[in-house]
């Protein structure tokens, strides 16, 4: 009787075999978007078990580094953040939403994770498809996808790091 049911186990046994393992992390983005550019983005912050709809506006420049500002819906600033090509982080303004803490930790380290030069090792990223960003860190999640790149050069007062907030 057992022998008579050793087909079928094996059979069983080979279709449950482990899938292939989804890939965590992403290659970098360094040839998806223009090195000089104007990128909006739709963004869905939750945390706590709540979720937040974000609007976001980065403008990159191969010289002067990225700049993004995150807006609530009714286009109150959330965050506004400055990162040097270097790497260098400068809070050019917060909110209660966003403390300059959280930005310099949490936002600027994930504008570096999809837009920088952040390692795989540091960045919990999935790219789903094209321009579908999913950030996942201990205490949140980011679900981020790009709407629209102008490609083109920015305004270099857009990188001026001397009207952030004290550090």
């Amino acid at each position: 009787m057992r022998l008579k049911l050793l087909p079928s186990v094996l059979i069983l046994a080979a279709g449950c075999a482990a899938a292939p393992p989804v890939q965590s992390h992403f290659i970098h983005t360094a040839n998806l978007f223009p090195a000089d550019g104007f990128i909006t983005q739709r963004a869905v912050f939750s945390t706590h078990g709540r979720q937040f709809p974000l609007n976001g506006y980065l403008a990159v420049s191969e010289t002067g580094g990225k700049r993004l500002v995150i807006t609530e819906n009714f286009g109150h600033i959330l965050a506004d953040v400055l990162v040097k090509p270097g790497g260098k982080v400068f809070v050019m303004q917060s909110s209660r939403a966003f403390s300059p803490k959280d930005i310099r930790l949490g936002v600027a380290a994930d504008l570096q994770c999809v837009f920088g030069d952040a390692t795989n090792l540091n960045c919990p990223v999935e790219m789903p498809d094209a321009n579908h960003f999913i950030i996942k860190r201990h205490g949140y999640s980011l679900d981020l996808r790009i709407v629209e790149v102008k490609p083109g050069a920015q305004p270099a007062s857009l990188f001026d790091e001397s009207k952030a907030e004290r550090q």
